[in-house]
């Protein structure tokens, strides 16, 4: 079942010269179902069902000597769009970095805190069972959660756009539940950053109560004085309780990781914003997921450019009708 992300190349892109007939373009295959019994069948139906959706740009191209002969018109297409599983301890810059991906390639951002808290705002059923546990001071179930998670990558925008999986699996159980309903990442990105650059992002970390903004008495201080003094410390960013927060989120990572070494891509996260960025971009640049599984359409276009700049020496780019 596991599939590793090869490197770019494979989108289906062909030339259409004004008097030949190019080859059809395949269309990716759907995924075969599995049955599966309460409480994911209908989620899973959906996802193994849908069909990817194809779709395409139609690139003029002319000849850059004159004389050269007729333009012809380059198309590609490319299938289901990224799926993407992110991991990092507290303070690693995750959250900055699933922002940055989700403004580049348009992904549909998942997490498991927003969903628990948007399920049991809508008091959904799940929301009715999640808000159980969590007002006795219990963990929730991995099936609640994994039922929660399954139930969002069966949405319409989510087939559509692609996935962004962030801080899930946590566990075997979790990665497993996936690895049954055929829920798998074309890579899994890791950030890391030593423990005690964390354990000092952590702990010097302040949030304004007013905005929300999170600010650190080092590297990011408040722009004012009067921002300065009003800013609190989370209840949770103490050394101790920051050291336990890293060896349980060691653990979790050390558990699931033999799931996905065959799409594992491990970044060093101790640098810059942008930085960090430019590595996680590079690599989702780089991915075409094989047989025919899911590209993104960020991907598509770029590909598909250098594709028409290799298309013949004599051709170049005018634009996209």
């Amino acid at each position: 079942m596991a599939h590793s992300a090869t490197l770019a190349g494979g989108l289906c892109c062909r030339s259409s010269p004004a008097k030949s007939s190019s080859p059809r373009a395949r269309r990716p295959s759907s995924p075969s179902s599995t049955s599966l019994s309460s409480p994911f069948s209908a989620a899973h139906s959906s996802l193994s069902s849908s069909h990817s959706r194809c779709f395409g740009d139609a690139v003029q191209v002319r000849p850059s000597r004159p004389g050269g002969g007729r333009a012809v018109k380059v198309r590609c297409s490319a299938g289901r769009p990224l799926k993407v599983m992110i991991s990092g301890a507290p303070a690693s810059g995750k959250g900055t970095q699933c922002e940055l991906i989700v403004k580049k390639y348009g992904l549909v951002h998942i997490s498991t805190g927003d969903l628990l808290r948007a399920e049991v705002s809508a008091v959904s059923e799940i929301g009715k069972k999640a808000r159980e546990y969590m007002e006795n001071g219990l963990l929730v179930p991995d099936e609640i959660v994994t039922e929660m998670v399954v139930s969002r990558l069966s949405r319409e925008d989510v087939k559509e756009k692609g996935w962004l999986l962030d801080g899930y699996p946590r566990s075997p159980a979790q990665a497993e539940s996936l690895e049954r309903l055929r829920v798998r990442p074309d890579i899994y990105i890791v950030l890391e950053v030593p423990d005690e650059i964390l354990i000092d992002r952590c702990v010097g970390r302040r949030m304004d109560p007013v905005t929300g903004k999170i600010y650190h008495v080092k590297n990011f201080p408040p722009e004012t004085e009067e921002i300065k003094a009003r800013l609190i410390t989370r209840a949770d960013d103490t050394q101790e309780k920051v050291k336990s927060r890293l060896e349980t989120y060691k653990r979790n990572t050390e558990s699931i990781v033999s799931t996905y070494l065959d799409v594992l891509n491990k970044i060093d996260g101790n640098y810059g914003r942008e930085i960090v960025f430019r590595e996680i971009d590079t690599l989702l640049q780089q991915i075409q997921p094989d047989s025919g599984e899911d590209s993104t359409q960020g991907l598509m276009k770029s590909t598909c450019t250098d594709r028409v700049q290799k298309f013949s020496s004599s051709c170049v780019v005018t634009g996209v009708e």
